[in-house]
């Protein structure tokens, strides 16, 4: 994984320090809240209900056992005990002391990890899949490039001011498992005829309110040109993005009102003035972050695929884990595994003890290589294990809560952390995910199932993707009271699509039966080998809508 140079070094610890002096001035009261609100944004700090809330950056999702360590010093010493990985691939800490942000950054940057730019109207962390350099369907690890855009968009000046938030994700695979079409720049690698990397290059997605998928702006960019494209698109969307009113202040606003091939234009014309620049890649500059993630040295496999596979037929506790949560690898006798941080009602989805830390760091040491990787998911992946020791791997995950084997499946819910924490948030969301998987706790029955994925979200900004759920729940205010919207046919992906809202919403107690009742309607509908998204593309809203409200208390 990429390393640190000097510059990056010097970046971080004079950012603790100015911040430090920020914060001493903010307490002293030189500075209003007002006035130190831009300040502790641009560092990740969020005031919510109950305490500050610090968001940390993991560029791409990755970890070392080292990095990890660290954060469950932190989670034990300045919060609570736990921390929560979100969709886009960091950690959140939500009761933070103002007092000891700096002291928290400091201890960050000793590790080579800091919190710039997860917040702001700036360009925020660069996301990929949690498989990058190892995914069997892989055409190359999209890390580099991640990296690339990570240095180049880091305290960029032409950039930290722009009229909202900004997110950039990469797919070099043929499964899209990074969620690309909902980001303001969404990136495919491939290769074109003559062999030659290729980008496509789709803009204007996102979810919030006005939720909208990417358009494809340029079908064939040479990856050479990957930074002057971005550095347009960015030029253009500052130059001509709102700044009156935040709710329409995204991209994907300005995309819609001139219209993709207007604004493709736009672009264009940029692009001529920066496309043989310096922004434009070398070779040799590839290489040179490249060179940070050469794949590691695998040991040699003898014997693993033969204790793997004894170990599957002795034990079919571990052989339906492994058909949910261990992936296929790029190099044989070993494999990925996805840490599930959904065990149930026994804890909020993406929420990770400080003890469960440093299991994972242990584990990504004694049976990985010593990477641990954070997925859109919520969920933790150790990238590189050998399979003949993925038995043991098993048992101490489920001693220590994390191997509930049900990656993809209906209790596999992304959610933010809703009502309980988020001053934003108009309804609960943890506990509502909580009575779903205590009503669907049968494992037996969500294997047959397959895979469906919920995702909630507790306000309209949408943090946990419910558009993109193939069930989403997405919270509402009604005259003070939590109500909740139901959407199906949602999905992230290559098939990406936003669910349609099935009608009135519903009261909170009702939600686990809701859900109920629409599995039910699947069950009844599917065909052979029918997913829950096919059967709803197949025989649309109307059977789900009929079943659900026969007997729903909806508000007048």
């Amino acid at each position: 994984m990429y390393q640190y140079d000097e510059y990056d070094h010097a970046l971080v610890r004079e950012r603790v320090a100015q911040f430090r002096d920020q914060v001493a001035r903010r307490l002293s009261g030189e500075l209003s809240e007002e006035e130190f609100l831009p300040l502790r944004l641009q560092n990740g700090l969020y005031l919510q209900k109950h305490a500050y809330m610090l968001r940390v950056a993991i560029p791409y999702g990755t970890l070392s056992s080292r990095q990890l360590r660290c954060l469950a010093g932190v989670a034990r010493d300045y919060d609570r005990g736990y921390g929560h990985f979100t969709t886009r691939q960091n950690i959140q800490f939500n009761w933070i002391e103002l007092e000891q942000v700096a002291d928290i950054l400091e201890r960050l940057a000793a590790v080579e990890m800091h919190a710039i730019q997860t917040s702001g109207n700036c360009v925020r962390n660069i996301t990929t899949e949690a498989f990058a350099g190892v995914a069997a369907d892989e055409l190359l690890d999209p890390r580099p490039l991640a990296e690339i855009l990570r240095q180049w968009s880091t305290v960029n000046p032409e950039f930290l001011f722009l009229p909202r938030k900004f997110k950039i994700a990469l797919c070099a695979a043929e499964e899209d498992r990074a969620a690309v079409m909902m980001h303001d720049i969404g990136l495919y690698l491939g290769r074109a005829a003559d062999g030659q990397l290729r980008l496509r290059v789709l803009v204007g997605g996102g979810l919030g309110r006005t939720p909208m998928l990417g358009q494809v702006i340029r079908d064939d960019l040479p990856w050479q040109h990957l930074l002057s494209y971005v550095e347009a698109i960015l030029r253009v969307y500052n130059r001509h993005g709102r700044r009156d009113n935040k709710y329409k202040a995204r991209i994907k606003i300005l995309v819609k009102a001139l219209g993709i091939d207007a604004f493709a234009a736009e672009v264009e014309e940029e692009w001529r003035h920066l496309r043989d620049g310096e922004a434009q890649l070398t070779e040799a500059e590839y290489q040179r972050v490249a060179a940070a993630f050469v794949a590691p040295r695998y040991s040699e496999a003898a014997g693993d695929e033969l204790a793997y596979g004894s170990a599957l037929a002795a034990d079919a506790g571990f052989a339906r884990w492994a058909s949910r949560n261990v992936r296929a690898h790029k190099v044989a006798g070993y494999a990925a595994v996805v840490l599930s941080t959904k065990p149930g009602a026994a804890a909020p989805p993406g929420d990770v003890t400080a003890e469960q830390m440093l299991c994972v760091a242990d584990w990504a040491e004694r049976y990985g290589l010593g990477e641990i990787r954070v997925a859109h998911e919520q969920n933790l992946v150790l990238p590189d294990v050998r399979k003949a020791e993925l038995h043991a791997l098993w048992r101490e995950a489920c001693a220590a809560g994390l191997g509930t084997p049900n990656q993809g499946l209906l209790s596999d819910i992304i959610a933010c952390p809703g009502g309980d924490y988020c001053a934003l948030a108009n309804a609960k969301s943890i506990p509502i995910a909580q009575a779903i998987q205590q009503r669907f706790d049968d494992l037996d029955y969500l294997h047959d199932l397959g895979e469906l994925s919920l995702n909630i979200s507790g306000c309209m900004n949408a943090c946990g993707h419910h558009h993109i759920g193939n069930i989403g729940i997405l919270g509402v205010d009604k005259n003070g009271s939590e109500w909740y919207q139901v959407t199906l046919g949602g999905a992230q992906g290559r098939r990406s699509a936003l669910g349609k809202v099935i009608g009135p919403s519903f009261g909170a107690a009702e939600i686990p039966t809701v859900i109920e009742q629409l599995v039910a309607t699947y069950v009844e509908q599917r065909g052979a080998g029918e997913t829950f998204l096919d059967t709803v593309e197949r025989i649309g809203l109307e059977p789900f809508k009929a079943r659900v409200y026969a007997t729903a208390e909806v508000p007048a």
